[in-house]
């Protein structure tokens, strides 16, 4: 009986994860639509953005993106190709391996990324603090 309340317990604090992550992308989406983007979109300019290289370089290989956004491969590249369509990131071939490709952000997503960062920043300040 007790395993079985504590199994329970378990099932709903995940279901409440759950909740929670739906409404902040939620609130994510709708703060960032007023700007172009959507919270997928925002969540692979501040990767690449929050990484430059030693050499001054800036960029992931799109594999490297697709764990830290947790998008499928096919996704993420559907994703970049609309950010490249839209000047904010450009796609390039990987130095280390000419078979990879490596996306960095374009001067004009930069921009974006510090201008929506505060919005995205608040958004996540208002539903994930109570």
């Amino acid at each position: 009986m007790a395993a079985k309340k504590a199994e329970q317990a378990l099932v709903e604090e995940w279901r409440g994860i759950l909740a929670l992550h739906a409404r902040t992308q939620c609130e994510l989406d709708r703060a960032l639509h007023r700007h172009g983007l959507c919270g997928s979109d925002f969540e692979v300019l501040d990767v690449l953005a929050g990484h430059p290289f030693a050499d001054g370089s800036c960029g992931f290989r799109v594999q490297e993106i697709a764990e830290r956004v947790h998008l499928s491969q096919s996704a993420l590249s559907r994703l970049i190709a609309r950010l490249e369509k839209d000047g904010l990131v450009e796609r390039g071939m990987c130095a280390e391996d000419r078979r990879g490709v490596r996306v960095a952000l374009t001067g004009k997503g930069r921009t974006l990324h510090g201008a929506v960062l505060p919005v995205q920043r608040a958004v996540l300040t208002r539903m994930l603090t109570d």
